[in-house]
């Protein structure tokens, strides 16, 4: 059968645009370092690389967010560690104010250094974070969260706190509110409060108090009378029963406890025939309340001795609660910092291997792709030098 010009020029063309996509595309290979330039390449590698690219972002930006709350949260436990020192100078100056021997403009003394502790406590309270945002605002991390007045101090932030994804299942807060973290603390000891009536005239106060018998305890209130220097009775100020009575034999300089419910009352001093104190269910205080009461007994000139020992005893109680507390927050951000630690390093083991997968679908074998390249050159090469050759033949220049 005839061959025609055309159809011989046609097919041969075709071979060797063929050969040219051939050779650009090993050409492309060796330049790019990247074997995959498309989904025709290799459709089921094409997919597996796009997965793995897909999850290594997504790991990309778990580093990331891990690197954010690590920052945030390490400047947090630097704000509480700072806030925790401030209250146990403040406790120490509570214990030194609370000697009979001071006159009251050493008492005012001592009332001047706790204001700067209180001003100090606030800007921790206020400390920024690695963005420029509050540590304590929650959510609301643009609004500075604490703002005094005076010695009132009030809570300007959110409630709630941004939580951040750092693995595939696990996401953490990385802060906390200062609601929960300085304001809606545990009052007194943690269980109950203690305070001596305004009428009281003896100079008997509370010391140390504790639970003895947590099983025992019936919240309530209740009032501790004096019927005498040396008799007393307690009352369930609801129901006016009486819960426990006795004998008060603690001398000038001496100790008693007063029992009942499975609490313990350390008592000093005598009272007078009359006087009260009242233990009631602990509620909540701000530790700048905390402070701030302290000042405020400090500077009182309507107090006594007895009700003033008993206001800060029961004052440095709750400042021990406080700085539990701070304590356990503290470790709830050293366990976080090493769980975004421990996110971490898992993470960049998968980034690597999910480099190395990737690698193994898509980048070039250069050895191979060379060799390739070669073969296609000389292939084409031959192609090319075919056709001219059978191009100058005049059996092709005349048949039709």
């Amino acid at each position: 059968m005839p061959i025609s010009t055309l159809s011989f020029q046609t097919t041969a063309a075709d071979q060797m645009t063929a050969l040219e996509q051939a050779l650009s595309k090993t050409q492309t290979q060796l330049s790019t370092g990247i074997t995959l330039q498309s989904a025709a390449d290799n459709p089921v590698g094409m997919t597996q690389v796009n997965q793995l690219n897909t999850e290594l972002s997504a790991s990309t930006q778990y580093v990331a967010n891990g690197n954010l709350a690590g920052s945030n949260l390490k400047l947090e436990a630097q704000a509480l560690t700072g806030a925790t020192n401030i209250l146990q100078s403040a406790s120490g100056l509570l214990v030194q104010a609370n000697n009979g021997a001071l006159n009251a403009s050493q008492r005012q003394d001592i009332a001047t250094q706790l204001q700067q502790q209180l001003q100090q406590l606030v800007a921790a309270a206020n400390s920024a974070g690695s963005q420029g945002t509050y540590l304590f605002a929650g959510v609301a991390g643009g609004t500075q969260p604490f703002v005094q007045n005076g010695t009132a101090v009030s809570y300007a932030g959110a409630n709630e706190v941004s939580q951040v994804q750092i693995s595939p299942d696990q996401s953490i807060s990385t802060g906390d509110a200062g609601s929960a973290v300085f304001m809606n603390l545990a009052a007194g000891n943690g269980t109950f409060t203690t305070s001596a009536a305004n009428a009281n005239t003896g100079s008997a106060s509370v010391g140390s108090t504790a639970v003895t018998n947590a099983s025992a305890w019936t919240p309530g209130t209740y009032t501790i009378s004096f019927t005498s220097p040396t008799q007393y009775q307690v009352t369930n100020s609801a129901s006016g029963a009486t819960v426990a009575s006795g004998s008060y034999s603690a001398s000038s300089g001496g100790t008693f406890s007063i029992a009942f419910n499975g609490v313990q009352l350390s008592f000093s001093g005598v009272p007078a025939t009359g006087d009260q104190f009242t233990v009631a269910p602990a509620g909540t205080a701000s530790v700048f309340s905390t402070l701030s009461g302290a000042i405020s007994a400090l500077n009182s000139t309507s107090l006594n001795a007895a009700q003033r020992t008993t206001q800060l005893n029961t004052l440095s109680e709750q400042l021990t609660t406080a700085m539990n507390s701070l304590n356990q927050v503290q470790a709830s951000v050293g366990a976080r910092i090493n769980a975004v630690s421990t996110a971490q390093s898992g993470a960049q083991t998968q980034q690597t291997d999910y480099q190395t997968s990737i690698a193994q679908l898509s980048d070039t074998n250069y050895a191979a792709a060379t060799t390739q390249l070669s073969t296609e050159e000389l292939a084409l090469q031959a192609a090319q030098a075919s056709y001219a050759s059978m191009e100058s033949l005049s059996l092709f220049k005349y048949v039709s």
